[in-house]
């Protein structure tokens, strides 16, 4: 094993996450690949599309060549019409076009892993020729394929692995937005803090901190008075923070305390993921 040990906790949440979503397309009915996901406009089909194409950037295969439809509603940035190529390719293949290919993916991409020799801090290509370290791009995959599963296992009513490998990388990654969100993004006071706390198979409490000079800090210390807490379950902080819920809708499932319109700045701009 040549992998870097930084970047083998990646390695082992990203192959918990793909061989999860191949069991559970493995057998599918065709009728189900059509089932609609908490991604917008996007299909159980769709999501797998979007996984089969990540790792096939990751592995280096060339970009398709394809125009898009003009009437894809949920298409609105240069990003999301990157992301959507490699959706569209795909929109009508078959089930066992599908499980082929993503099985055949799973395949290259483990070989490719396994003789993987860079280092973390080495310069790889990512989404829109934006640049970015090897170690930062596993992460960000990682948590990728794992909120999609999470995607794939709503739309199927399968639900799982809400603590697995992948979870834990999935809490990193979103807790590292929470000081723009609250500094920045909901404006909360300078001087003051916002308590996260978040129960459920994944556990955590979190203070940002806002300087005098605005700025946001995450902090595992628990704050004296804070300006304003939430309280939520793990699976709704997921849903929430990746777009895939409103927080009108999921009201009923998190409790606040503290400034309302913080608490609601906070909430409304909770998603952070494009």
């Amino acid at each position: 094993m040549s992998l870097h040990p930084t970047l083998q906790p990646y390695a082992d949440a990203w192959t918990h996450s793909i061989e999860a979503i191949s069991e559970l397309v493995q057998r599918l009915p065709e009728a189900d690949w059509n089932r609609r996901t908490p991604c917008p406009g996007w299909s159980v089909r769709d999501v797998v599309s979007h996984v089969i194409g990540l790792d096939s950037e990751m592995y280096g295969d060339p970009r398709p060549i394809h125009t898009l439809p003009r009437d894809l509603f949920h298409v609105t940035n240069d990003h999301q019409r990157y992301m959507e190529m490699q959706v569209d390719v795909r929109r009508h293949h078959t089930a066992p076009e599908m499980t082929s290919e993503l099985e055949l993916m799973i395949i290259r991409r483990n070989r490719q892993l396994r003789n993987e020799n860079r280092a973390p801090g080495a310069t790889v290509r990512g989404p829109l020729g934006t640049e970015l370290t090897l170690e930062e791009s596993m992460r960000r995959h990682a948590f990728d394929v794992w909120a999609h599963e999470q995607d794939l296992r709503t739309a199927l009513g399968r639900p799982g692995n809400l603590d697995s490998p992948g979870a834990h990388i999935a809490r990193d990654v979103l807790l590292a937005e929470l000081p723009r969100v609250v500094a920045e993004d909901a404006q909360a006071p300078r001087s003051s803090a916002v308590v996260i706390d978040v129960h459920g198979p994944v556990e955590f409490l979190r203070t940002i901190r806002v300087d005098i000079q605005g700025r946001g800090t995450l902090e595992t210390a628990p704050a004296l008075g804070p300006a304003a807490t939430l309280a939520l379950d793990w699976e709704t902080y997921v849903r929430l923070a990746c777009g895939r819920v409103t927080w009108e809708a999921v009201a009923d499932r998190v409790k606040t305390e503290g400034d309302p319109e913080l608490t609601a700045a906070i909430l409304r701009h909770f998603a952070v993921t494009k």
